[in-house]
């Protein structure tokens, strides 16, 4: 079993493999909206995340939930329907490369009531929301209003993840923004704008 799990890391990690300077190239539609700032949603109204530094391997299944309909975003479902495998893997892999902030545990003051979900969230996002594992996202610097729009929309069936699903279920309101903004304040995404610079905004 072991050596069966080992083979199937190594069969995820080879099937995403990227060329990054492709996707440079492929990624200018994505930039309008990931490459701006504190660019928002129309409706419901939330910052588009950040993708600067964002693990590949994640950015390939979100894509893909896109396209399947696995998540609920009309715009992305449209954009991601135009895409082949070559072409999300491309893009996946320029985000990925682009450069971050240094990574690293912010310490804050963590209201009592989270502590026991804060432990759940880190157990597979790591304390300071840099997971080390690029099948999940981090979530380091991403906008808390984005942060706390993805849990709603795990609470509401829009994103079928079953782990997620279940995880959420057990957070109220104040639970999901306290939890949006502990990791919204650590050190970690940022964006890579379409003038290719760099900038790291906590919001």
């Amino acid at each position: 079993m072991k050596f069966f799990m080992i083979f199937l890391l190594v069969l995820m990690q080879t099937a995403i493999a990227g060329d990054a300077e492709q996707g440079k190239l492929k990624a200018e539609t994505c930039l309008g909206c990931h490459g701006v700032p504190s660019y928002t949603n129309v409706y419901p109204s939330y910052h588009v995340p950040k993708l600067s530094g964002q693990h590949a391997e994640y950015l390939v299944a979100a894509l893909k939930a896109y396209q399947s309909g696995e998540r609920s975003h009309s715009t992305m479902r449209a954009q991601a329907s135009k895409l082949d495998d070559v072409d999300i893997a491309d893009i996946s892999a320029y985000f990925a490369s682009q450069p971050t902030p240094a990574a690293g545990q912010t310490e804050l003051e963590v209201d009592e009531s989270i502590k026991t979900h804060l432990t759940v969230c880190a157990s597979c996002h790591n304390m300071d929301g840099n997971s080390p594992l690029t099948m999940n996202p981090r979530l380091a610097g991403q906008y808390r209003n984005y942060l706390r729009q993805a849990l709603h929309d795990y609470q509401q069936g829009k994103r079928k993840n079953p782990i997620m699903m279940g995880i959420v279920a057990t957070l109220n309101e104040t639970d999901i923004e306290l939890l949006s903004a502990y990791f919204a304040r650590q050190s970690g995404l940022g964006i890579y704008d379409l003038s290719h610079t760099a900038s790291y905004i906590n919001e």
